[in-house]
């Protein structure tokens, strides 16, 4: 989800790559859920994600759908997201131990808080944002480490790749409102619900569903 911020107020003031050391650690969380309640929508699910939540608990995303994960408008187009449930709306895979139930294949936003992606010039940066986690003194690590993703130069094309994918499509909606269900509905036929293949299919399939 895109917002418009003030990088002083809400970042340590620094820009980072995959390989730059970050003070994001936070030593396993040892017990925390603060970051998994009371998020509302705004845990969106992008393609990537969605097929590692499908083949990590052997589901289709109409599966997910009836329990996991629910479709909310964000930024003018209906994209799925984590649902949050119960009095403390707690995501629907916290374990009453507090502990993340799909810790090995958590989604993008999950790896990356507390840090967060600034989009200029073609690319992107990471930033830390530093009044959204509440553990104290955190550890130095490096990004590339901190979200856990193999292939890290290819996960972050596709990242780049899916925001200029999706900022397009809003463009469209924005130009003709009354077509948001109809560019919504393929969105999420396309890249969501027709099932990929293996973790080493996923990012020639995803290209070759945004060429056709």
């Amino acid at each position: 989800m895109e917002r418009t911020i003030d990088m002083q107020e809400v970042s340590d003031g620094r820009f980072y790559t995959a390989n730059d050391l970050v003070k994001a650690d936070c030593g396993g969380c040892r017990g925390c859920s603060a970051c998994c309640r009371g998020m509302g929508t705004s845990v969106i699910l992008d393609p990537y994600d969605s097929f590692c939540l499908c083949a990590g608990l052997g589901m289709s995303f109409e599966e997910l759908l009836q329990e996991r994960v629910e479709l909310n408008l964000a930024d003018r187009l209906i994209l799925p997201n984590l649902k949050m449930a119960g009095e403390e709306e707690a995501c629907t895979f916290l374990s009453g131990e507090g502990r993340c139930g799909i810790h090995g294949f958590r989604p993008g936003m999950c790896r990356l808080f507390p840090l967060g992606r600034y989009y200029e010039n073609g690319g992107f940066r990471y930033f830390l944002q530093v009044h959204e986690c509440p553990k104290e003194k955190k550890g130095k690590i490096k990004v590339k480490k901190w979200l856990g993703i193999e292939e890290i130069g290819r996960y972050e094309r596709f990242i780049l790749d899916w925001h200029d994918h999706l900022k397009a499509l809003r463009e469209e909606v924005e130009a003709d409102p009354e077509r948001i269900r109809e560019i919504s509905l393929e969105l999420l036929r396309r890249f969501y619900m027709e099932p990929y293949g293996t973790a080493a299919d996923f990012y020639g399939q995803f290209y070759e569903r945004m060429r056709g």
